[in-house]
């Protein structure tokens, strides 16, 4: 892990809530936010959110992203459709140090619905703490990306 990274994060109202614990947690670990909203629970269209913290991590303009939803899935998918973004949907620590070690997920997707708070934190830690392994998996990712 570098030690000072810049991450984009977008929000709908429903991941609202996760949103500043998660940009505190990131702060307190050194890192630069990129925030592209959105900014209350007021009820809102996620893809307005979504693709500019995906589209940040596909230029380069971020090293990393992180999506906020009510379940995650619609986030996740629209993160995928931005080329050269590989999001993966998180639920517990495990799949999200899976989707960093065997994905090499420059974006992790979290539902608010499922996921309590404190759960969520440890998901980002986890994923941010974890290393791409390589090998076999680099073969994948790049079969992805093709």
């Amino acid at each position: 892990m570098q030690t000072s990274l810049k991450i984009s994060i977008g929000s709908d109202h429903a991941g609202f809530p996760l949103k500043a614990p998660i940009i505190t947690l990131l702060k307190n670990r050194g890192h630069e936010i990129l925030d592209f909203g959105c900014d209350s629970a007021e009820s809102c269209d996620y893809p307005d959110f979504i693709r500019p913290a995906a589209e940040a991590v596909a230029s380069g303009d971020a090293d990393y992203g992180i999506v906020l939803g009510g379940s995650g899935n619609g986030e996740a998918i629209v993160a995928n459709k931005v080329k050269g973004v590989r999001c993966g949907l998180c639920w517990d620590e495990w799949s999200a140090q899976m989707t960093k070690e065997h994905n090499n997920a420059n974006c992790i997707s979290i539902g608010a619905r499922p996921v309590p708070k404190d759960l969520a934190l440890k998901i980002v830690a986890a994923w941010l703490d974890a290393d791409f392994e390589g090998g076999r998996h680099l073969r994948r990712v790049e079969k992805i990306e093709a």
